[in-house]
């Protein structure tokens, strides 16, 4: 089978993680006064390991995010995430990667994750690389050098190692854009998921109490 280091398209270029994103950052240590804190109780949100899905963050139970006070989060500026950015799961399910959309931006990171940063004007397209990293290759790549751990880890140092294939920035862009657009429309139609799969248990706890009777010919049965 024909593989990434064996070919490259024409127009195309192959080059090290690390030489596209010089920023692959881990997050700040865990305080133990911080635990049991939540977005709601007040302070900054974090992102968790188990939030990346589909290429993008979420979060099952927006109420229970966990967050840091914010005299403790204004020491973390570093490790704030911003639009573009990219996380990656660095231990336990290692590989599973999501971008950073405005939603999340200014939130913070689990140290089980990595964020990549692009600098500005680089030669790689964010969303372009978040594809990338989420691909067959990639993942293979992730999974032969974490194989045979107790626990799976990559280091930093391993991860930059990792090869990217490079097409030409207008493709770049509209190669991530169309998967981009497809990973928003999963996690819309994940969240509708959700949101249907609550009503239908608020709708049977009714219906399997006596609370609320059903017509014949309701909408529930159509």
């Amino acid at each position: 089978m024909t593989t990434a280091e064996e070919f490259v398209p024409p127009g195309w270029s192959q080059c090290l993680l690390r030489d596209l994103c010089p920023s692959i950052q881990g997050g700040p240590r865990q305080r133990p006064e911080d635990k049991g804190r939540t977005q709601a109780g007040g302070g900054v949100p974090v992102v968790l390991p188990g939030d990346l899905r589909g290429g993008r963050i979420y979060s099952e139970d927006p109420t229970a995010v966990p967050a840091v006070a914010w005299e403790y989060a204004r020491t973390l500026v570093k490790h704030e995430l911003a639009e573009g950015d990219i996380l990656l799961t660095r231990t336990g399910t290692v590989g599973r990667c999501a971008l950073v959309t405005p939603e999340h931006a200014g939130w913070l990171f689990h140290p089980n994750l990595v964020r990549l940063r692009l600098p500005e004007g680089g030669p790689a397209d964010a969303a372009f690389l978040a594809a990338c990293l989420s691909a067959t290759a990639a993942q293979n790549w992730i999974k032969t050098r974490t194989a045979g751990a107790v626990i799976p880890s990559l280091s930093i140092r391993a991860l930059g190692e990792l090869p990217v294939l490079l097409p030409p920035a207008t493709e770049q862009a509209r190669i991530g854009a169309t998967l981009a657009a497809l990973d928003d429309k999963i996690r819309a139609h994940t969240e509708i998921a959700r949101t249907t799969r609550l009503y239908r248990e608020a709708l049977a706890d009714a219906l399997l109490n006596g609370i609320l009777p059903v017509e014949p010919g309701s909408a529930a049965f159509e």
